[in-house]
């Protein structure tokens, strides 16, 4: 145990080949940062087992399951049935990653479209919080967020939050979730500081994305769970509040979305 202040590393992908054969080192050394829990991120279905395999066999790993856009032309359609199914698993706490990613992908955009909506639909189902991929796709994932949410409440999270402030307020507007990441830890990630120095305190979650984007004093490295201290460091003097008020703040706000694993209770 640690008696350091506790936060939530509320995305990473501890199935990636980064962490093949150091999985309990990983987690050991995220535990002693102070990190009591992980979400890993299964960003394609054919690989659920292995990652679910990963969150049974450590107490403080959790995790989601989707396809992420920029795998949709290659994998199979996922299927609303399919992912209520696996939503069933006690440790399986979000629907996702999903999203659009024109980045290097636009020329998929209208399967990833068909492919998020069917994620919000598994999501509205299950109640379990969607977990939002996007880059260089704003007007889009405001248009099919808004419309989507119009036909049926859900939750959300913009992992991996860097768009543009417009998206940001319309997320924010449909009560979603916004996760800083290394990158807001980046010193000319000012206007994104800006975005999150913005928002709601109370819906501000944090991640590493692990093993991408590793803040400072690390980037440029592997990231890891341990590392989203660095993030959070950086997110309280972004907030302009002590670094034990964000990591409360955003426990509490990860408890809220992710309420299957606030509740989660381990078998005797």
């Amino acid at each position: 145990m640690t008696d350091k202040l506790q936060i939530t590393d509320s995305h990473c992908h501890l199935d990636f080949p980064d962490f093949d054969g150091q999985h309990a080192e990983i987690v050991a050394r995220a535990v002693d940062a102070g990190v009591s829990r992980m979400v890993t991120i299964c960003t394609k279905l054919k690989n659920e087992p292995a990652v679910r395999a990963i969150a049974e066999a450590h107490a403080p790993v959790f995790y989601a399951a989707g396809t992420h856009p920029m795998s949709v032309a290659s994998e199979p359609l996922a299927s609303v049935d399919k992912l209520i199914t696996i939503a069933q698993h006690p440790k399986l706490v979000g629907i996702g990653e999903t999203g659009l990613d024109y980045h290097y992908t636009a020329d998929t955009a209208e399967i990833q479209q068909t492919s998020l909506r069917v994620h919000i639909e598994a999501a509205r189902a299950t109640g379990l919080p969607l977990i939002i991929h996007a880059r260089d796709a704003d007007a889009d994932m405001a248009r099919i967020l808004t419309e989507e949410y119009r036909q049926g409440a859900f939750t959300c999270v913009m992992h991996c939050f860097s768009s543009s402030a417009d998206l940001a307020r319309t997320a924010l507007d449909l009560g979603f979730y916004l996760s800083m990441s290394g990158i807001t830890a980046f010193p000319k990630s000012s206007e994104l500081r800006d975005i999150f120095a913005a928002a709601p305190l109370d819906r501000i979650l944090v991640e590493t994305d692990a093993p991408y984007l590793a803040p400072p004093p690390y980037r440029g490295k592997r990231n890891e769970p341990a590392y989203v201290t660095h993030t959070a460091q950086r997110g309280a003097d972004t907030m302009g509040i002590s670094y034990g008020a964000f990591a409360a703040h955003t426990q509490a706000n990860f408890d809220r979305l992710f309420s299957k694993a606030a509740n989660y209770q381990a078998p005797a």
